[in-house]
């Protein structure tokens, strides 16, 4: 028994010191990077394991400010360099050769296949080229009235809860935002902000959670184990409700198209009295007749890729907006006045394309919100060949993880970082600005299709919002604890007051 317990111990140590050996031979350059020391197999991600979930965002702030702005992890085995200069985003994000993702997208593969967010190579230029017309601003300007539908419907969702008293008003936009994805992206309602138990409103929320479940859970990473697993199961259960209604209205959105000669017209109505708008499929499907096939599986993968780019970005950034208003009133009437400016001959009406682009002021809010709280706090690209970033080589086959939200926090960049101020975007201050130096929606070939979309929405929305109603955040923004997996948002429920104009 004591010679079998030798050998599996001398087993152990020469995996471990061979494990050891080989890392430093073969990632030697990456080793003179600053970093934690890695323990064999599982790196330096130990760091996370003695931080409560909760804690994760702050940790990592305190790593990023004692090791960087450049330095090294290892997650398991799998090397990783942390960047946040903006010098040194410019060197990725400006590249077109470091544009495929990082491995951690792999996640999002049984959502949204090899759509424009995980895709890479000829598949993804070739998408690209094929959807960037999509989003010109003649056709987002069809979208508006969509904006303001759903902005009304969400004041009068809002209208009972006017009264002074605390609740929690994510939940509201966050519907608010998938009713505007689902009819902009497929042309058809889920009425989210009236219905609490549609299958497919639930699927997209579970989904998303199921996923993050799984990156939080190292032994999930395994597609044998995960599909065999309590959250692999009801994840493919929820896939299998989102997937089948994409096919659905696919098949539909076809058969309308075959039957008006390959259009469908703004406005048309349905077999059951709606409006039904040109959407993105629409786009999709036009595009795809002159002569850039895609078959129905890649117009699936680039629908869900655009729900679930457009819904809870947008959402969390909309919170964040109001949480930031609700602790500067000056700043929140100034927004007021200008809206008031705007809507002076009737508060009630809808704004049009020409009104939200008159919205200046309430647009540097939506940035500055953004600098502070990017929706996507990081990314991740995988290097496909060496690349020197600050004085360092970066081996082939390590990913670069992109810190936006300290980038937005730089100090040399920033004066006064962490404070709320809208006007670090008056052009004056703008134009002598790196221009790496903001990035929500990344930038370079690879940067966020939608923006102007986002943008758009979120004024329209908040419009109306802030029309309607004088917000106060109760909770302290210092007390709010930050979960930063995919998105940023709060870990906790955020408590608002509101009360009517």
């Amino acid at each position: 028994m004591l010679d079998v317990t030798a050998l599996l111990i001398a087993v152990f140590v020469i995996a471990v010191s061979a494990s050891i050996i080989s890392r430093k031979l073969f990632w030697r350059e990456f080793e003179k990077l600053p970093g934690l020391v890695p323990l064999p197999f599982i790196g330096s991600a130990y760091v996370a394991f003695f931080v409560k979930r909760e804690d994760r965002v702050r940790k990592f702030d305190e790593l990023a400010a004692k090791l960087g702005p450049i330095f090294r992890a290892w997650i398991g085995p799998y090397p990783v360099v942390m960047i946040q200069k903006p010098e040194h985003m410019e060197k990725v994000l400006s590249s077109s050769e470091l544009i495929d993702k990082a491995a951690v997208y792999s996640f999002l593969y049984p959502w949204l296949g090899e759509g424009l967010l995980t895709s890479s190579g000829s598949k993804w230029h070739m998408h690209r080229k094929m959807i960037t017309p999509a989003f010109h601003f003649r056709i987002l300007d069809n979208f508006v009235d969509i904006f303001a539908e759903n902005g009304k419907v969400l004041v009068e969702k809002l209208k009972p809860k006017a009264d002074g008293k605390t609740f929690d008003i994510y939940p509201f936009i966050t519907s608010c935002a998938l009713d505007i994805i689902c009819e902009t992206a497929m042309g058809t309602s889920v009425n989210a902000q009236h219905e609490t138990q549609s299958a497919y409103v639930n699927a997209i929320y579970r989904i998303s959670a199921l996923t993050i479940e799984r990156m939080l859970n190292p032994w999930l990473y395994p597609e044998f184990i995960f599909k065999r697993s309590r959250t692999g199961k009801e994840f493919y259960n929820q896939l299998h409700v989102l997937h089948g209604f994409t096919k659905k209205v696919i098949s539909e959105r076809k058969a309308v198209r075959k039957t008006n000669g390959g259009q469908v017209k703004e406005a048309q109505e349905d077999d059951v009295g709606s409006k039904r708008r040109v959407a993105f499929l629409d786009m999709l499907l036009e595009a795809s007749e002159d002569g850039h096939k895609l078959n129905d599986q890649e117009l699936q993968e680039e629908v869900d890729t655009f729900m679930f780019e457009g819904h809870d970005t947008t959402s969390v950034g909309m919170l964040w907006v109001l949480v930031l208003l609700g602790h500067h009133p000056g700043i929140q009437e100034k927004v007021f006045a200008e809206l008031d400016d705007i809507f002076r001959d009737d508060p009630n009406r809808r704004p049009t394309t020409h009104d939200l682009n008159n919205m200046k002021y309430l647009e540097m809010v939506i940035k500055e919100a953004l600098r502070l709280y990017p929706s996507v706090p990081g990314i991740g690209r995988r290097a496909t060949k060496e690349v020197e970033i600050g004085g360092y080589k970066i081996p082939e086959g390590c990913t670069i993880t992109l810190n936006i939200r300290n980038t937005h926090r730089d100090p040399d960049y920033w004066p006064d970082p962490d404070r709320f101020d809208p006007d670090n975007f008056l052009q004056e201050r703008v134009q002598g600005r790196h221009p790496f130096a903001y990035v929500p929606f990344s930038a370079g070939p690879r940067n966020c299709i939608g923006q102007k979309f986002a943008i758009l929405e979120e004024k329209a929305v908040l419009s109306y919002v802030l029309r309607n109603f004088r917000v106060e955040t109760v909770d302290r923004l210092e007390d709010l604890k930050l979960n930063g997996e995919f998105l940023l948002r709060p870990m906790n429920a955020v408590n608002f007051r509101l009360w009517p104009r």
